[in-house]
């Protein structure tokens, strides 16, 4: 009897204890880790934004290659929420949401797991630092309550462990995820890049040359674009078809003394209709060209310069249709039927000069948002060869996308 009452004190004394500890531990954990990347500020934001691409960088995914992901809400921003799932019982069923979002600085999540505790919140504040601010500073914070739960602060010693060691992952997975991204900055204040967007481009008819290695050079540039045109229209004239749509330069390389690029032109048959647009489309562009030439007229005459304002008209797409077309080529054109593909496209206005580092934001743009771009870009000269070495260059800028 006296060994079972000293067993029983014993307990008690062990229990007392156990309760003491517990509520001395602290009622909440934080942890703070950092990592920098010289990616612009827009491409971290709006990777974090969203979760197209959380499975690249976030150790979760490696606990459990088979675990099912669910997005929904909005594509990014606040509302935007993940769902997941895994057999593994050490990683569980929760979500991630994001709660709070302020453009290009802050995004903040509320987190739902198999792990003890409640109100758990992680944030990723972006600040510039380093040289002129040229880099970006990540800072991950974690935060985890457990109020009167004991056990819970108990779990609370291995936070660092359980929790840090995967934001350590995490972060250090991110910035080398950033590094693949292009570091151009396609939401700059000021540009006249606009109308990112992803969608599905139909097979279309094509007659193409390819000019080459060409120098470097402005006007030869312009002069091999005009005289494979050439070549392009007598085929066209050969062969009763038509334009479906402006010029295109599919490029491939930018050396430093030379640009290689191919010309290419949609086409029709002449008379055939256009499931996707008609002439009145052309005629509406035409119509305001004019007026935006006016208004620059205008604001030359007046007392200020009328703003700029940027066309952002349609430009019609127009499917292939039936069967390949036999086309009697001349010269070094060649006729291709193209494949329907996913793409992503953007709207420019300027030199065409800048359509390299145009070509790197789009690309960029679309690596955010989970898409990993392929093969060459392309552009098509809504306002023809001439203008396209203006100021007045209009263009859609294209990237083909995997699937």
């Amino acid at each position: 009897m006296t060994r079972l009452l000293e067993i029983l004190i014993s307990l008690l004394i062990v229990a007392v204890l156990f309760v003491v500890v517990g509520v001395l531990l602290p009622s909440e954990r934080n942890l703070v880790e950092k990592v920098e990347t010289n990616r612009r500020q827009t491409i971290v934001f709006d990777t974090l934004n969203s979760f197209r691409r959380f499975d690249d960088w976030h150790p979760l995914v490696l606990r459990d290659p088979r675990m099912q992901l669910k997005i929904s809400g909005p594509e990014s921003g606040v509302g935007a929420r993940l769902d997941y799932s895994s057999d593994n019982s050490n990683v569980g069923s929760g979500s991630w949401e994001i709660v709070n979002s302020e453009p290009r600085d802050r995004v903040d999540f509320e987190l739902q797991d198999h792990r003890r505790g409640r109100d758990k919140r992680t944030s990723f504040v972006l600040r510039p630092t380093g040289r002129a601010g040229r880099n970006i500073e990540i800072t991950q914070s974690y935060h985890v309550a457990y109020g009167w739960d004991l056990i819970g602060r108990y779990a609370g010693l291995y936070v660092s462990r359980n929790v840090g060691d995967d934001m350590q992952l995490g972060l250090r997975r991110l910035s080398n995820m950033l590094a693949s991204v292009p570091n151009v900055d396609y939401a700059v204040e000021g540009t006249t890049l606009r109308n990112m967007t992803v969608e599905e481009r139909p097979a279309e008819d094509l007659l193409v040359v390819k000019a080459g290695a060409v120098e470097r050079n402005n006007q030869v540039i312009q002069e091999s674009m005009k005289s494979n045109m050439e070549w392009i229209n007598r085929t066209m004239a050969t062969n009763d078809l038509e334009a479906a749509g402006p010029m295109r330069i599919v490029s491939t390389e930018l050396g430093r003394d030379t640009y290689t690029f191919d010309v290419v032109q949609p086409v029709r048959r002449q008379g055939d209709d256009d499931d996707n647009g008609d002439n009145g489309d052309d005629e509406d562009q035409q119509d305001e060209d004019q007026v935006a030439d006016e208004e620059g007229e205008e604001g030359e005459e007046g007392d200020a310069p009328a703003e700029r304002k940027l066309d952002n008209t349609p430009v019609p797409v127009v499917a292939a249709q039936g069967e390949e077309l036999e086309v009697e080529t001349m010269g070094p054109v060649e006729y291709v039927r193209s494949e329907p593909t996913l793409v992503a496209k953007a709207r420019y206005t300027g030199y065409m000069a800048e359509l390299e580092n145009v070509r790197n934001a789009l690309r960029a743009w679309a690596m955010t948002q989970g898409y990993e771009a392929i093969g060459r870009p392309y552009e098509s000269y809504i306002r023809g060869v001439d203008d396209s070495f203006t100021e007045n260059g209009e263009y859609e800028v294209f990237w083909n996308l995997k699937q």
